[in-house]
């Protein structure tokens, strides 16, 4: 390697080599992220509505949103940030591409009749913005959604797609569900557990395309409610693919401890820290 390499590498190869590495931990048969399916949608959109109203508010309000402003939100899940935001605001157009997830997104505008989102059911990278999008949008969000492999090329198709301000959202170290799988890799399968690219990675991508965005350090809180301690243990044997006696047993002693009761339900939750990045456009 060229000691310029080593000065200035190549950071979008870095996240694309950090996605496969973080893809290739993943355990075959796992559909607890299968946001096609609409139970999971829905209990991602439970557990979102409590413990992330905080940080909705938070979000919304920094991004500066007006009455005449148009939003593209990419990757909204069941609508976590474009419900709420959708009466601030002129129209929202949201990129999801699980069925699941835009199910639930579009019986919540119907519950609040709301008529300004339009809906695009397809991952950002096959979003082609001048058959699929009307913009240019005064806001670009992209929250906790940067899975794409090649992040310059995501990166700049949002720039593109944008006359105002992009925001993303990313973590900054590992949040709690990461932490969980990183622990239990080596235990349950004798390899390790490689976690996806984070915020350094995303800043060095930016500073190499000429962008140079402002900066906001946030907690980031993850919280699992069940009724009953079995319910829960046996949502993380099915997330961990526990089969054997052997496996169930790592599961449960690493999953136990952890457990709190609280009004009537079990409880396990931890805290990571994720940036708001932001800048203009030029």
């Amino acid at each position: 390697m060229s000691p310029a390499a080593l000065i200035d590498p190549d950071w979008n190869e870095i996240w694309k080599q950090r996605q496969l590495l973080q893809e290739s931990s993943k355990i075959s048969g796992d559909s607890t992220h299968d946001w096609s399916r609409k139970e999971n949608a829905e209990r991602y959109d439970a557990n979102a509505r409590n413990e992330y109203d905080e940080r909705v508010k938070t979000t919304i309000a920094s991004l500066g949103a007006g009455k005449e402003m148009r939003v593209l939100d990419i990757g909204a899940g069941p609508g976590t940030l474009a419900i709420p935001l959708a009466p601030l605001v002129k129209e929202i157009t949201v990129v999801e591409p699980g069925a699941g997830m835009l199910g639930v997104l579009k019986a919540h505008a119907e519950r609040d009749r709301l008529r300004n989102i339009t809906c695009v059911q397809k991952m950002w990278e096959d979003v082609d913005s001048a058959r699929d999008l009307q913009g240019p949008f005064d806001i670009v969000i992209a929250s906790l959604s940067l899975t794409m492999h090649d992040i310059r090329e995501a990166l700049r198709k949002m720039d593109d797609a944008c006359s105002g301000s992009v925001h993303l959202f990313w973590f900054v170290d590992m949040p709690f569900w990461e932490r969980m799988s990183f622990d239990l890799w080596q235990p349950l399968y004798g390899r390790p557990y490689y976690t996806g690219p984070k915020a350094d990675c995303l800043f060095g991508v930016l500073y190499q395309m000429g962008i140079y965005p402002d900066v906001t350090m946030m907690t980031l809180g993850k919280e699992y409610r069940f009724r009953s301690r079995e319910g829960m243990l046996a949502f993380f044997r099915k997330r961990f693919a526990a089969k054997t006696a052997g496996q169930v047993r790592i599961v449960d002693g690493y999953i136990t401890p952890m457990i709190r009761e609280r009004e009537g339900e079990v409880v396990i939750s931890g805290d990571s820290v994720f940036a708001h990045v932001r800048w203009k456009k030029k």
